[in-house]
């Protein structure tokens, strides 16, 4: 197999999957020097595990691999799902020059080298496919350099990224891609996988009990190759004892797992689809469920300072004047991080989570708020009224300001009934409407009297 990373060299065996593995089991130098995980890799769909909505039968990618009639596509999905491994097959079932580049190391150079690959590819009538892994990190430029020789047919193009592509491909690569979303595999499928790992690379003589490959598998968190490059660690351990020990020790096993962590990723979908969900969790008034997603975030690094501004986010949009109680709370929880660190933050900040999950719920301050920024942001820059301008100096004395003001703590009920406090184009402005949720239906019967009040006293006014 050819392992260079020139784009003039291809990449990829094109061998018989049983030719490939009949070498692997030759000599054991050959294991030693194969990662576990690219030794047992499949090379045909047959092999391939997980992902029975995008290659099930009759599905239209199964179809389009089966039938070698490759089209380019971005195959999107967390780490360790095979968007590598479709590659390849694709490329072998399309009998096509696979020309592979990761999008960490490669630029413009690399590019045009692959571009310059497939042209020669055409002369002779073969077909090219360039796999760019980690496509997201390409700039625009290096994206947009694709598009003639996908538009063309120089190339296949398949990209894979772990990153929503919505936001990190170009619309102009993605309107000439179709997009697969590949799902993390679960622990069922990673337990057979690790099976027929183990028989593929003749380490069935080791014995793993069920419960094991399943601790395995839970411990993967649905990537396969995190769970592969386990059990090399446990391969590699048992073959340093003695011949007549291959069963995995609890104490080993709990060894090898120690330092492992589950898959986040701190700027990555993942990080952003748990705040999603503990967000969405505690506006659905849903405690355990967003202290499940808090110990998600907790479990993988996430900073419990982020997490205690983005709670003192949702006591003001999600809860609001329903329960103002609620803010304070929030902020205590952050200062209580602050100040003491873990495991006493994170308590405090899970007890901000748990009360506002009970909360009485309200966005009436929110939608207020957006409702009067996007008035201002589509009106003119309207003056401040006459009358609610401060006479500061005698000329702003002589020109009215302040004239006709009304001083509420002057009137009944501290209150300037028929006053009107905004630019006079948008007197009749509504932005605030309380809900009937905890304390804010008192104030909105509070609001609907004053507001009654104003009526009367324009009604009398102009009458």
């Amino acid at each position: 197999m050819e392992t260079s990373n020139s784009p003039n060299q291809e990449l990829f065996d094109t061998r018989h999957p049983d030719e490939q593995i009949s070498e692997f089991s030759k000599s054991a130098d050959s294991i030693s020097t194969i990662p576990f995980a690219a030794e047992v890799r499949p090379h045909s769909l047959q092999a391939f595990f997980g992902q029975d909505h995008l290659i099930g039968e009759q599905m239209p990618l199964r179809l389009s691999i089966d039938s070698g009639d490759i089209h380019s596509m971005i195959l999107w999905g967390p780490p360790g799902v095979g968007k590598t491994t479709l590659a390849r097959i694709a490329a072998n079932e399309a009998k096509a020059s696979l020309i592979e580049l990761s999008a960490v190391m490669a630029g413009m150079a690399d590019i045009r080298q692959a571009i310059e690959s497939g042209k020669n590819n055409i002369k002779v009538g073969k077909k090219t496919l360039v796999f760019v892994d980690e496509v997201h990190r390409f700039n625009k430029n290096q994206q947009d350099s694709f598009l003639p020789h996908i538009e063309n047919g120089t190339i296949i193009f398949i990209g894979a990224t772990t990153e929503n592509p919505s936001f990190e491909i170009n619309n102009a690569l993605l309107s000439r891609c179709s997009v697969y979303k590949l799902e993390a595999l679960s622990t069922e499928t990673l337990i057979r996988l690790f099976k027929e790992a183990l028989n593929l690379a003749n380490r069935s003589s080791i014995y793993f009990s069920d419960e094991q490959l399943e601790k395995v598998a839970i411990n993967s968190d649905g990537d396969a190759r995190k769970g592969l490059n386990v059990l090399e660690l446990i391969l590699e351990a048992l073959e340093n004892e003695s011949k007549d020990k291959q069963e995995l020790s609890d104490k080993l096993f709990a060894q090898i797992f120690q330092a492992s962590v589950r898959r986040f990723d701190k700027k990555g979908d993942y990080f952003y689809d748990f705040i999603s969900a503990l967000h969405k969790s505690v506006r659905g008034s849903a405690p355990d469920a967003a202290l499940y997603w808090f110990c998600r975030l907790i479990d993988g690094g996430c900073d419990p300072i982020y997490i205690a501004r983005r709670v003192v986010r949702m006591a003001s949009e999600d809860i609001g004047n329903a329960d103002p109680q609620a803010l304070s709370i929030a902020l205590n929880s952050w200062q209580v991080q602050e100040r003491l660190g873990s495991p006493e933050g994170e308590l405090a900040i899970a007890q901000a989570i748990v009360y506002l999950s009970c909360a009485p719920k309200s966005n009436a301050v929110y939608k207020a708020f957006n409702n009067a920024r996007s008035t201002v942001q589509n009106s003119n820059s309207l003056e401040v009224p006459i009358h609610l301008r401060n006479p500061t100096t005698n000329l702003m004395a002589e020109l009215n300001h302040g004239l006709e003001y009304r001083y509420s703590h002057d009137e009944e009920g501290s209150y300037s009934a028929g006053e009107s406090y905004f630019p006079e184009i948008l007197k009749d402005s509504l932005f605030y409407e309380p809900t009937d949720n905890g304390i804010e239906s008192d104030i909105k019967e509070k609001l609907k009297e004053l507001r009654l009040r104003d009526q009367r006293s324009l009604q009398k006014r102009y009458p």
